[in-house]
């Protein structure tokens, strides 16, 4: 045991948290308000790294195990093709276009289930039903469905994430009052200038947490979709593969990459939401 670095990343991360209590609880305005809002997480991420480190370091635990942070971006540095190659085939490939398709087909099907009392109620239980399947079970009947490269996890991602979008949807249509709908009509507004005017604002909140939902999703259901057949290069093949020759330092830094696509993917539709829906008291409150 090295008792020294685990003293001094302990040391470290005490004296992080009491500085991130003094940002918190002091009253800032302006750019040193927003700056502080920056700091507490990036400082919260760098102690809990530094800990990672000492408590590795400290207790000498084997790196097939869990290796340290300084290692996983040695490996992260050092396989920049690798991990671009990986990257491009699981996220630029297969998530975006799977988040697309799915959440576009969610919407349209929720706009015509909105028209039709019908597939209302035919369409939304069996929703709930595939909803409930779980991507293990999808994953490899899609790979046998669309062969092994990117367009079978395109499948996958399309149903993780078309019912989400079409059950949040419909709840936001839903959402509107008698009374602001029968307002629309003293105006002689026909569905579809109700549907834009009124509630189709009134979804966005609806629209954008499916949104945010389905964009972990996606990058989820393409990851495990590539454990059941993949051309040699993606994420989920990658974390398989090396797994098995006990690389877990190459594991970690994809599980690294995955993160931090995941974590801008959702912060650029938030974002997109935050812009969108404006006129929300969650955003006017300051609130994502």
């Amino acid at each position: 045991m090295n008792l020294s670095i685990l003293i001094a990343a302990i040391v470290f991360w005490l004296a992080a948290w009491a500085f991130n209590e003094w940002l918190v609880r002091r009253k800032l305005t302006g750019a040193a308000d927003r700056a502080a809002r920056l700091a507490v997480p990036l400082i919260f991420g760098i102690t809990i790294l530094v800990l990672w480190e000492g408590i590795v370091r400290g207790f000498n635990v084997p790196s097939v195990l869990l290796p340290p942070p300084s290692m996983i971006w040695t490996r992260l540095i050092s396989s920049v093709p690798t991990l671009w190659a990986d990257f491009r085939q699981t996220f630029l490939k297969s998530v975006l276009v799977g988040y697309a398709l799915g959440c576009g087909l969610g919407f349209l099907v929720a706009i015509l289930i909105d028209r039709s009392p019908f597939l209302q109620k035919g369409l939304l239980p069996l929703g709930n039903f595939v909803s409930a399947l779980p991507v293990i079970g999808v994953a490899p009947i899609m790979v046998m469905w669309f062969g092994f490269d990117w367009q079978s996890k395109v499948a996958v991602v399309v149903i993780m994430t078309f019912f989400p979008m079409l059950v949040n949807t419909v709840s936001g249509l839903a959402a509107t009052s008698h009374m602001e709908r029968d307002l629309m009509r003293t105006y002689a507004a026909d569905w579809f200038q109700t549907l834009v005017k009124l509630r189709l604002p009134a979804a966005w909140p609806f629209i954008f947490n499916a949104l945010k939902i389905n964009s972990t999703l996606a990058l989820i259901g393409a990851i495990v979709a590539e454990f059941f057949g993949t051309p040699i290069v993606g994420m989920g093949f990658r974390i398989s593969t090396e797994v098995g020759r006990m690389n877990v330092d190459m594991v970690w830094a994809e599980i690294a990459v995955a993160a931090v696509a995941g974590s801008l993917f959702y912060g650029a539709v938030a974002l997109v939401e935050r812009i969108v829906t404006f006129w929300h008291p969650s955003v006017r409150g300051g609130q994502a």
